[in-house]
């Protein structure tokens, strides 16, 4: 039987493509809840138990006018806005994830040959979402509707692996990160493959605090690279772990969300529903 946040969500993100596709028009309650098929009462209690904010308060969260506000608004890059409130310590989140190691040389070239890989697929707020890992951390975490859509893409990442289909401690704690308060998880640790460039990058994500925005131009120079916005996007691009390294925080420097490898819906729906939970 289907896990009732998946459906929940499901339904959520049709109403957020049709709020995208009729913004200009500005959608009453009515209206959108006629296209999902349920009652104004029935959906404005549905939204706001999910995204904790009403419909109407969570447009304006993911309206593009918004973003393009965050970032004018200081004369800081935002980047290093975020950097710096992250190591305040109001940035639980990237407190959690201080500790990347990446494969070592071997691993990378070999493709994950004699590497055990422990997977299982999990309920989440922003639906069906797939996590491995190895003895040493998350390797992989990505969304998908269709299971085996999803284990083909964590094939490919790893072609010679060896892969089982069980639920480890390892997996358990990471996916504590969507039902309860992060000061309650222990440290997560992350096993990735990747370039010494492209981890530079996926470290710099976790320092962009939870409800924060920047752009890729501000993440090359966090990474005292500023000439490279375009190799920064493809890393980006190429994040395997979803949510818990933030990739969707990272959007284009004239506001425009842009693209997610796990689908624009669900980036909008992350993006609007961190920024409501900053309001609460």
């Amino acid at each position: 039987m289907e896990n009732q946040a998946s459906i929940d969500y499901a339904r959520i993100a049709e109403a957020i493509e049709y709020i995208e596709q009729r913004f200009a028009e500005q959608p009453t309650l009515d209206e959108i809840a006629k296209k999902i098929n349920l009652s104004p009462f029935h959906f404005q209690r549905l939204f706001t138990n999910w995204a904790g904010v009403s419909p109407k308060k969570f447009l304006q969260f993911v309206s593009v006018q918004h973003a393009k506000k965050i970032l004018s608004n200081s004369q800081t890059s935002l980047f290093e806005t975020a950097l710096e409130t992250g190591l305040s310590g109001t940035s639980r989140l990237h407190d959690l994830f201080v500790n990347i190691e990446g494969m070592t040389p071997g691993e990378y070239k070999n493709k994950g040959e004699k590497l055990t890989i422990n997977f299982s697929f999990s309920n989440s707020r922003f639906g069906k979402i797939l996590v491995a890992s190895t003895h040493k951390g998350i390797c992989y975490m990505g969304f998908s509707d269709n299971e085996q859509v999803a284990f083909l893409e964590l094939q490919k990442r790893f072609e010679k692996a060896n892969f089982m289909q069980q639920t480890d401690e390892i997996q358990k704690n990471a996916l504590r990160i969507y039902t309860q308060d992060w000061s309650n998880i222990n440290k997560i640790k992350l096993h990735l493959k990747g370039t010494d460039f492209q981890l530079k990058v996926w470290e710099a994500l976790l320092k962009i605090p939870t409800g924060n925005l920047t752009t890729y131009g501000s993440i090359a120079k966090a990474i005292e690279n500023p000439k490279a916005s375009r190799a920064v996007g493809t890393a980006i691009g190429n994040n395997p772990i979803a949510f818990l390294i933030p990739c969707h925080r990272v959007i284009q420097s004239t506001g425009v969300f842009g693209g997610y490898m796990w689908g624009t819906t669900r980036k909008t729906a992350i993006i609007g529903w961190e920024a409501s939970k900053l309001s609460l």
